[in-house]
């Protein structure tokens, strides 16, 4: 967290041409000297032009750079920082990062009546009824996760997410007949809200007819009851994977020992999950889609099984809190650590569905970095990895550090062979699942003995 002792005032700006700014707003542009700053887009800027206020007037920079304008501006006798926002600075707004950058003691907000707000009530829609997904300066494919039917997402959008962007992802997810209600220069004398059809929004001659919208718009999609490709539950089938052997075969841990995993693991939000062996990555994928609020890192070495992992992250929208690391365990924990030490994000949970032989060394690292009350979960197929499961298992007995959950799961799958049905079985797969004790716990674990 950075260090400054000069208050930042986060002023929302609501949703019109000119700036309808409350009193408490107004009073923190009026206290601005000649040395105080003014942050804002220019458009942001004339929105204030009715309010009087003496300080410099500068355009809103990148967030990696702001961080050290605001160490200079101190240094440079800067009081006071105004920062100029849209609508309400706290939701899908600057206010995030401010709050992780600096003090809050130092910050004061002024929230105003955001687009999102606007837009639901020119269309009639209850916020607590929709869904708010930000595509601003994220990646369009981070839509693809929340693109299942029958639902209406609010999207907040930027140039490489416009309207035809995003029809064109319904449309790759089955979703051709929902509709795009886009609301442009909301608040604005230019205002439109206009309706299409995805499927007709994609169209060549919809754009050959010279249609076009306001860059300032906010896009509200009421995905249709087609069945989406995007998966609404946990346990994505096999075949929507991209494998090194096509037709979700290969090294890709199968849909119901994956329902497994994640069941025992139970991620929560703010986990920092590790997928040691990640493979083609159905369990580290599959993490990443229901769980967005934590980090999952996925930790490969296998050239076409990362090129399948990538492919995969991509294909469903996975890009922003799922990690790939290319290297080969245990070598690359080191530089991993050290990497991600930088931002705490040491892992409290761990999976290792692929050792390639260093399975006993892999846990022993594991279980000495991982913090009390994380777990590690342990997948083996072959005697070898049993067996040495097995061992550490009786270590963790020994130590008496953790508790432990073991079970085999073995599946057979209805085929047709000449006309009759038959199950055909997979090798059985046995996990281990142990979870670390408190140190609390292993006191009174060690007094209790002692005393015996």
């Amino acid at each position: 967290m950075t260090e400054t002792q000069m208050p930042i005032h986060v002023i929302g700006l609501g949703v019109n041409e000119h700036a309808n700014l409350d009193a408490s707003a107004q009073a923190a542009l009026a206290s601005l000297s000649e040395q105080d700053i003014v942050l804002g887009s220019p458009r942001q800027h004339d929105t204030i032009a009715a309010y009087f206020h003496k300080a410099q007037r500068c355009d809103l920079p990148k967030l990696k750079q702001l961080e050290g304008d605001f160490a200079t501006w101190q240094t440079q006798g800067v009081t006071q920082v105004v920062v100029l926002a849209s609508g309400d600075p706290l939701y899908y707004g600057i206010g995030a990062w401010l709050m992780r950058t600096f003090s809050p003691e130092n910050l004061m907000f002024y929230p105003n009546v955001s687009s999102i707000q606007v837009a639901c009530h020119r269309l009639g829609l209850s916020l607590q009824d929709v869904n708010v997904v930000s595509l601003h300066g994220r990646p369009l494919s981070s839509l693809r996760r929340h693109l299942q039917s029958n639902s209406t997402l609010v999207l907040l959008t930027d140039q490489y997410s416009q309207p035809k962007h995003i029809a064109q992802e319904c449309v790759k997810a089955g979703l051709d007949q929902s509709d795009i209600i886009i609301c442009e220069a909301l608040g604005y004398e230019q205002e439109k809200v206009r309706s299409f059809v995805a499927e007709a929004l994609t169209a060549e001659e919809a754009f050959e007819t010279g249609l076009d919208f306001d860059p300032l718009n906010v896009v509200v999609v009421k995905t249709s009851q087609q069945t989406s490709f995007y998966p609404s539950a946990v346990g994505i089938p096999d075949a929507s994977f991209i494998t090194d052997k096509g037709d979700g075969k290969g090294m890709i841990t199968k849909r119901e020992v994956r329902l497994a995993i994640l069941s025992y693991m139970n991620i929560e939000q703010g986990d920092t999950v590790w997928d040691i062996g990640a493979g083609c990555g159905g369990v580290s994928v599959e993490m990443a889609y229901w769980h967005p609020r934590s980090q999952i890192i996925a930790i490969e070495h296998h050239p076409e099984r990362l090129a399948c992992l990538a492919a995969n992250q991509d294909r469903f929208g996975v890009v922003q809190n799922l990690s790939i690391v290319a290297g080969r365990a245990p070598d690359v924990l080191v530089d991993l650590l050290s990497q991600h030490n930088e931002q705490n994000t040491t892992p409290n949970k761990v999976f290792i569905g692929g050792s390639d032989g260093e399975l006993s060394a892999l846990m022993a690292q594991v279980w000495d970095l991982l913090p009390d009350g994380g777990s590690l979960m342990v997948s083996a197929v072959t005697e070898d990895t049993k067996f040495q499961v097995m061992q550490f298992a009786q270590a963790r007995e020994s130590a008496q550090d953790a508790d432990e959950q073991s079970l085999q799961v073995s599946i057979a799958k209805g085929e047709r062979l000449a006309g009759q049905r038959l199950f055909r079985p997979n090798l059985p797969v046995t996990l281990h699942h142990f979870k670390k004790h408190f140190a609390e716990h292993m006191i009174k674990t060690i007094y209790k003995e002692s005393s015996q």
